[in-house]
C-alpha cells in the first residue's frame, strides 16, 4: 500500500474518532432501510461496487469484492470531461465486521486529483433501522483540483447523498 498519497492512513475508519487537520472532511448519514434484509442488501451492494456504479461511477477494481490491497479505479464524468481517480482499499469489514456492519475504507493514490481517503459503511442499529455513513476527509492535489474551489467538496456531499439513495433503492427491492 505504498502507493497511498497520504499518511493518515485509515483515519476515517473509525466513524467516532476526530477526522485529521488540514482537510476537508465529510460525514454524511442517511436510514436507508430497516431489518436485516435490507442491511445484508445494502452490505452487499457497497462491498461488490454496486452502490457506486449505481450512483454513476464507472468502476475498475482489482477483485469483485473490497478487501484490504484491492486496487481501485473510479471514473465520474462524461466523455472527456471524466476524472479518473486511483484509490486502493485499506480496510474492509468482509472478515471483522461483524454481522450488524459492512463496509470499507479506500484511500487515494498517486495520480489522484485529490489526497485523503473515504470510508462507506451500512449498519443495523438496535431499533432496526440500517444506516449508511460516509467518513471521509480530502484536500486538493492537481493545479484544476485548487481552481474549483467549493466544487469539489459540494461534488463530494452529492455523491454521498447519491450513494445513499442508491442504497435506499436496492434496500427497498430486498424487502418487498
Amino acid at each position: 500500500m505504498n502507493d497511498l498519497n497520504y499518511p493518515e492512513v485509515g483515519a476515517s475508519s473509525d466513524l467516532d474518532a476526530p477526522l485529521p487537520a488540514g482537510y476537508r472532511h465529510l460525514r454524511h448519514r442517511a436510514v436507508v432501510g430497516h431489518g436485516r434484509a435490507a442491511l445484508d442488501a445494502a452490505g452487499a451492494a457497497v462491498l461488490d461496487w454496486r452502490m457506486h456504479r449505481a450512483a454513476g461511477v464507472r468502476i475498475t477494481a482489482g477483485a469483485d469484492r473490497a478487501a484490504a490491497g484491492v486496487p481501485v479505479h473510479c471514473a465520474i464524468g462524461l466523455g472527456p470531461l471524466r476524472a479518473g481517480a486511483p484509490c486502493r482499499v485499506v480496510r474492509s469489514t468482509v472478515d471483522s465486521g461483524g454481522p450488524d456492519r459492512h463496509g470499507f475504507t479506500y484511500g487515494t493514490r498517486r495520480g489522484h486529483l485529490a489526497v485523503g481517503e473515504e470510508t462507506f459503511t451500512v449498519e443495523l442499529a438496535a431499533d432496526g433501522a440500517v444506516w449508511f455513513t460516509v467518513n471521509a476527509f480530502s484536500r486538493p492535489q492537481r493545479w484544476y483540483a485548487h481552481l474549483a474551489g467549493p466544487l469539489l467538496p459540494l461534488a463530494q456531499h452529492l455523491f454521498a447523498r447519491r450513494c445513499a439513495h442508491a442504497l435506499a433503492r436496492i434496500a427497498a427491492a430486498a424487502t418487498r
